[in-house]
């Protein structure tokens, strides 16, 4: 009897040609890129070193594109964006132990904002592997350890014919919801060694869907429509899930408000009637939810930021959706239910009934004015005039990439995302470096659309090699950078809290005339005349720098107020 995969799994006469004749000069490094052309990578990223040359070289025989940045954590962080945006496994190409390790911080928001990135490192020769001291340059005891608490997998490489099927396998685990960084580490020896292997054409590494339970859906579809006040969290699970349209049809079937967390920016329309905006960080916004008799948690863990600083008590039930199985009521206690936010969602719509309720859409009004009340009692003109000055400037269907610096604080409550995936910031880990080379990122997944990227001074000196990236590779992103001249947040904090600051204050250059010493056109602007400046650069194709002195203050720690 002949079942059907053992007709699928019989190769062609052209299959079988190819495969008895390879052609000649390929090593261990045209494994790795065949593969990866095979799962359908178009775009690679990373540095070169001594031990990963091997791969390096075979990317000169292979149709990737390759995006080469100055330093290895800049790299991570343009895969991560590229991932974000794309929704595909972002290779990053690293070499061995100083190289790999400074990927770390990178990999660790992309786990931090399920961002998946496919990072594959060199390693020691295979002599010198064992936890020995071979001396060997790069050589570290057990690379692997570093990454283990960082990464969703790991997956060691011995053998030339192990290639395929582990970076297949760190494929499927990157790309199964939730999304996030994976590691895949090659001896130097392996990836330059020639190899007679047949050229990498048949793999498959389609992610498994993490599918609700449907006993744990009913449970949730019957509180929800009994509930007298229910009310929507949605976090970045929706957006990586594309779950937006679901989103909005259930909290429309439900008559539910919804607010979205930093992660979830975009994930529901800003002036849907519906709408709570992104104001987590605000006493109204958490006695409004803490008020619900049923709570539903969309791809939100509840951790520090979505919780208003674990300030948030709910007194009615929650129902939680989400991937990452020990976020489930890691926080709060909960109907936990994990499963993708799409899968759940869709679930969800099948088995609720729809309420009505006049009243929602001025109960969420009167949340919002009392927002822009507290806020508009703090004097903070100059925030609210440069962040819209911002959304001005910024195309509609442009994607943004904020770093961790006060106007990126204010854009995680204040700023219209105008759509799911459009915004995205580093408060996953919180490190700082983030904005200019994701953007760089962006802009390769997609050269249509200009990228904006924002930092403060203090971020923008962590990125500030890629400048020769942008220009390199004229990548359409325009870089904000608010100079105030120091750390400006960490000023306020310890201003705040010891009454004055120490190390924070920065010396820096002239960001104008060392961008355009990059060959990078640059402008200094006014908080006045930036929406003017930054449409202007925005417009124009290739890279671009805008420099707005300005010394911004956060809106106060609206968790303590009452």
């Amino acid at each position: 009897m002949t079942h059907d995969h053992d007709l699928e799994l019989r190769p062609t006469p052209a299959q079988i040609s190819a495969a008895l004749n390879p052609p000649p000069g390929r090593n261990g490094g045209d494994l790795v890129v065949e593969t990866l052309a095979g799962l359908g990578a178009t775009t690679v990223f990373g540095l070169p070193g001594q031990h990963a040359l091997g791969m390096f070289d075979a990317l000169r025989r292979s149709a990737l594109r390759y995006v080469g940045l100055r330093v290895e954590n800049n790299a991570g962080f343009a895969a991560d964006a590229y991932g974000r945006l794309t929704g595909e496994a972002a290779p990053l190409l690293l070499s061995t132990g100083p190289g790999a390790l400074t990927s770390l911080a990178a990999l660790q928001e992309a786990a931090a904002a399920s961002a998946p990135v496919l990072a594959i490192s060199s390693q020691i020769p295979t002599a010198g592997l064992g936890g020995g001291r071979h001396g060997y340059l790069h050589e570290l005891p057990d690379q692997a350890a570093s990454f283990r608490g960082v990464v969703k997998s790991v997956h060691t490489v011995r053998t030339q014919s192990q290639i395929p099927s582990a970076i297949a396998a760190a494929w499927k685990s990157a790309l199964t919801a939730p999304h996030g960084p994976v590691w895949v580490e090659i001896p130097q020896d392996v990836l330059l060694a020639q190899t007679s292997l047949p050229v990498v054409t048949g793999v498959d590494a389609t992610p498994e869907d993490v599918v609700p339970r449907p006993e744990l859906t009913a449970v949730a579809a019957d509180l929800l429509s009994r509930a007298a006040r229910p009310a929507i969290i949605a976090g970045g699970g929706v957006v990586r899930a594309d779950a937006s349209g679901k989103l909005r049809q259930l909290a429309e079937a439900l008559q539910a408000p919804v607010v979205t967390t930093p992660g979830g920016k975009g994930a529901f329309p800003w002036k849907h009637p519906l709408s709570l905006q992104s104001w987590i960080e605000d006493r109204h916004t958490t006695d409004f939810l803490e008020d619900a008799d049923v709570l539903l948690v969309v791809g939100s863990g509840l951790g520090e930021l979505s919780s208003n600083y674990h300030t948030f008590k709910p007194r009615g039930r929650v129902v939680q959706i989400e991937a990452d199985l020990g976020k489930l009521e890691s926080n709060h206690p909960a109907l936990g239910i994990h499963a993708d936010a799409r899968l759940a969602l869709q679930a969800l719509l099948e088995t609720v009934s729809e309420r009505t309720d006049p009243s929602v859409p001025e109960r969420v009004r009167t949340v919002l004015s009392k927002v822009a009340e507290r806020i508009e009692s703090q004097e903070l003109t100059l925030e609210q005039d440069v962040l819209t000055s911002v959304r001005r400037a910024l195309p509609a269907d442009s994607p943004s990439f904020w770093d961790m610096t006060i106007l990126a604080y204010w854009a995680w409550s204040a700023f219209d995302a105008n759509g799911p995936n459009l915004l995205h910031s580093a408060q996953g880990a919180g490190g700082l470096g983030y904005g200019f080379p994701a953007a760089l990122g962006a802009a390769a997944a997609d050269p249509t659309r200009p990228v904006l990227a924002v930092s403060g001074d203090g971020g923008a000196l962590y990125s500030i090699a890629e400048l020769a990236t942008a220009r390199q590779y004229d990548l359409n992103v325009t870089w904000l950078i608010v100079d105030d001249g120091g750390y400006g947040i960490l000023r306020e904090y310890m201003t705040d809290a010891f009454g004055e600051a120490t190390a924070t204050e920065l010396s820096r250059p002239d960001y104008v005339a060392l961008a355009e010493s990059f060959g990078v056109p640059g402008v200094r602007t006014t908080p006045e005349t930036l929406e003017t400046d930054l449409a202007k650069a925005l417009s124009q194709r290739g890279p671009s720098v805008v420099v707005l002195p300005a010394v911004l203050r956060m809106f106060a720690a609206t968790h303590l107020d009452g």
